[in-house]
């Protein structure tokens, strides 16, 4: 079931200078049950939110992608989902305006992947799969980035949920200088990023990507990260917290991970 919720409350408070964690409707989904908090008031304005069984995003009617999504990933969930089928029909999401979402004729023959933000691995039964491909919860990206580097980085998250066994996750993209669009209409970022909060350990860090094809990852912590994208990306973790980089794995590409056995 597709709940969304308009948060124009945020908006208006944030207009007048108010700082709090967001409302929200899904707490489920974030640490301590506060969702992040948009700091950069530019990036208020038509902004959605909408909660899904496997994650909730803020949806952005400016550049038609998501601002983040946002998962709670455990041990559990990720042997619940082990072997699942991928469902691969994307679908535009109707609970957002016409005017302010994306269509599957935007991304028709512009050269992107539609690139997951929340990804379909991290889903754990077949509602939470078909939710994940919400064209809502897509962003414009380079394929050699999104089914190399990226795509080491997604499985590298999953991993951790399985061998820390209680991880929150916030992924989302970052535009930067001159921003192309696909259709007309869909911002593609310049950036990629997938920040993790340890809350056992209290731990935290990220990884951040350019969207480009030769693109490495960098490894930076989350208050660095929250500077560059204009959210407090997890208001319930100190600031002492977000300012340690907690030792995050390296990526491994899917070859080398099958040349391992480790998928």
């Amino acid at each position: 079931m597709i709940r969304p919720y308009l948060l124009s409350i945020t908006a208006l408070l944030l207009s007048a200078g108010i700082a709090f964690a967001a409302d929200t409707s899904c707490p489920e989904h974030f640490t301590g049950g506060k969702a992040p908090d948009i700091i950069n008031q530019k990036m208020t304005a038509k902004t959605l939110e909408i909660c899904y069984s496997g994650y909730a995003l803020k949806h952005s009617g400016i550049t038609r992608t998501p601002l983040y999504s946002a998962e709670h990933l455990t041990r559990e969930r990720m042997l619940h989902g082990k072997g699942l089928k991928r469902q691969s029909k994307f679908f535009p999401d109707t609970n957002i305006p016409a005017s302010e979402r994306a269509e599957l004729h935007h991304y028709a023959r512009s050269g992107y992947d539609r690139g997951h933000v929340a990804p379909s691995a991290d889903m754990f039964d077949i509602q939470s799969q078909q939710e994940c491909f919400s064209l809502a919860n897509m962003v414009p990206q380079v394929p050699e980035n999104n089914r190399g580097p990226w795509e080491g980085i997604e499985s590298t998250i999953r991993k951790m949920a399985k061998d820390r066994g209680d991880i929150y996750v916030v992924t989302g993209p970052i535009y930067q200088g001159e921003i192309q669009k696909i259709g007309g209409a869909v911002m593609v970022p310049t950036k990629l990023f997938k920040a993790v909060y340890d809350p056992h350990r209290q731990e935290s860090g990220a990884y951040l990507i350019d969207n480009t094809a030769d693109a490495q990852p960098e490894k930076i912590s989350v208050a660095d990260l929250e500077k560059i994208t204009g959210i407090s990306l997890f208001p319930a973790v100190g600031d002492a917290t977000k300012s340690l980089l907690m030792r995050l794995p390296e990526p491994k590409s899917y070859k080398e991970r099958k040349r391992k056995g480790d998928r």
